[in-house]
Formats: structure tokens, C-alpha cells, sequence
């Protein structure tokens, strides 16, 4: 059905599965809608975790025929991959949250909106960490309040979803006294979207970094190469108060992490 709209500024709030909600009708049809500058998370990638929802903003301009008026119209921007955009708005994609257009009364408006991502019952395989690409459901009501034409817009360029990253790290003794070894440990994890938990980043390379007391910069100690489950472990000389800490970039599929750093009192 139709969502309500009003005024130039229409806004459409709730989770749209583009499959249920806006299936193109037996002859869809060229709506006349034209968007442009669509941009998706800023350009940045999305980040998603195993349980906290992700709400990714993005914005566009819209064009429309004469005729239709603004509540009339519909542009929800969604993502899809390794299908069709067709199959993608129908299933197995990440879609519309919400939108607001502002008219500028000219049959255009300016719109952003979020998408809406909820981990457990949107990303099923860690094999959604890849390139999805960004399309628009564009559509048009008639007077009947059913869909007059509806079309899938595409060549709007893409988008990395990655599985979110952590990292802890632990120096010990504590205190330690100086010139003896320091053991600093810790772990790389990050998102499985199968078991729906933080698994070990096997294999994954970290920097230990340290920062004096009393210093905001840090420098980076050596690179470590976390074990097949995760685990880091490292010795280094004590030679000053100070925080440690582990820390690494992003990849093709994985956020970076930085671990909450840990003090370490050298007498």
C-alpha cells in the first residue's frame, strides 16, 4: 500500500522488504524517475557487528514527469549482490528505512534517508562481506492507490559491507620494574555473521603500539602475527610509564580494531 505523505518535506519511516512492499507490477513500466548524486555511507564502507542494528545514511536528487505530484512518487535506494537488482529488491538485500524528500517545486526534490541493516535476519554468511551494489526502486501510484509503473534504476556504483573488527590487548606484570620483559597479549576477532558472535581473525597481522605517559602520540613497537584462533603474544623491554596497545586496518572484508589501551606503571 501506499505510505502517507504531505507537504513539500515526505518522510516514509519503517523497515521495507523491497519483495513485499514494492513488487513491480505484471507490466512494469519506465516511471519517468530520474536520481542522481546517490551516495551511500558517505562513500565510506559499512561496518556491521553480530547484534546492534546499522543504520547507513545516504542522500540523492530526485526527477519526476509532470503530472504525478511528490506523494505520488517513490524512490527507496537499496543494495544487492551476486543477483540481479530485480532478485535483490525482492530478496537477500538491504533496504530502505526511512526517507524524507524536501520539493523544490520544480517536480524535483532533495532526499536522504537510512537503510536499515539487522544483522541476525539480514546478513546470514560471511560471504555478504564483499561489494554490494546500489540501486533504486522507483515507482509511481495511481489514483487507485496501486502502482501505475515501476522500475529497478541502476549505475549508481557500489559499496563494501564488512564484518566489524575488535581487538584486546593485556601487558603484564603490572607493575613491572624497569629494563625487566613485558608480555603484552591480546586478540583479534571480528563479526560472523553464520554463528551470529565475535570468532578469531586467524592469520591477521597487528601493530603493537605504545604511548608515553604524559604523551598523545603512538609509535608503533613491532608487527605481530596473530595465531589461527586470534591470540597475540609478544615480550618487550619495560622503559617507561605508558600505554600499550594493539591495533589494525581494514581489509577487503573486515573493519580495522583498536584495542582500549592498557597502562602499564614501570618503577
Amino acid at each position: 500500500m501506499r505510505a502517507g505523505r504531505s507537504g513539500s518535506a515526505v518522510a516514509l519511516a519503517g523497515v521495507l522488504a523491497l519483495g513485499a512492499y514494492a513488487a513491480p507490477p505484471a507490466a512494469a513500466a519506465d516511471t519517468g524517475i530520474k536520481v542522481s548524486n546517490l551516495v551511500v555511507n558517505r562513500g565510506k564502507p559499512i561496518i556491521v557487528g553480530t547484534t546492534a542494528e546499522v543504520t547507513p545514511d545516504f542522500t540523492y536528487y530526485m526527477s519526476w514527469p509532470s503530472g504525478p505530484k511528490l506523494p505520488d512518487v517513490d524512490a527507496f535506494p537499496f543494495l544487492y549482490h551476486d543477483t540481479t537488482a530485480a532478485k535483490g529488491a525482492d530478496d537477500g538485500g538491504i533496504y530502505t528505512g526511512s526517507t524524507t524528500c524536501y520539493e523544490d517545486g520544480t517536480h524535483a526534490a532533495d532526499c536522504d534517508g537510512e537503510l536499515y541493516i539487522d544483522p541476525p535476519y539480514r546478513l546470514d554468511s560471511n560471504n555478504d562481506a564483499t561489494t554490494w551494489k546500489i540501486a533504486v526502486s522507483a515507482r509511481i501510484w495511481g489514483a487507485d492507490g496501486q502502482p501505475k509503473s515501476q522500475e529497478y534504476l541502476t549505475g549508481f556504483g557500489s559499496v563494501q559491507v564488512k564484518r566489524a573488527g575488535k581487538a584486546t590487548v593485556n601487558a603484564s606484570p603490572e607493575p613491572v620494574a624497569k629494563g625487566k620483559k613485558l608480555t603484552v597479549s591480546g586478540r583479534l576477532t571480528r563479526a560472523d555473521w553464520v554463528r551470529h558472535t565475535y570468532t578469531g581473525f586467524g592469520g591477521k597481522s597487528a601493530k603493537l603500539q605504545f604511548r608515553k605517559a604524559g604523551s598523545s602520540t603512538y609509535s608503533t613497537v613491532k608487527i605481530v602475527q596473530a595465531d589461527s584462533a586470534g591470540y597475540l603474544k609478544t615480550t618487550v623491554t619495560a622503559a617507561a610509564d605508558g600505554y600499550w596497545r594493539w591495533t589494525y586496518g581494514e581489509t577487503s572484508t573486515t573493519g580495522g580494531a583498536t584495542a582500549a589501551d592498557d597502562y602499564v606503571d614501570v618503577r
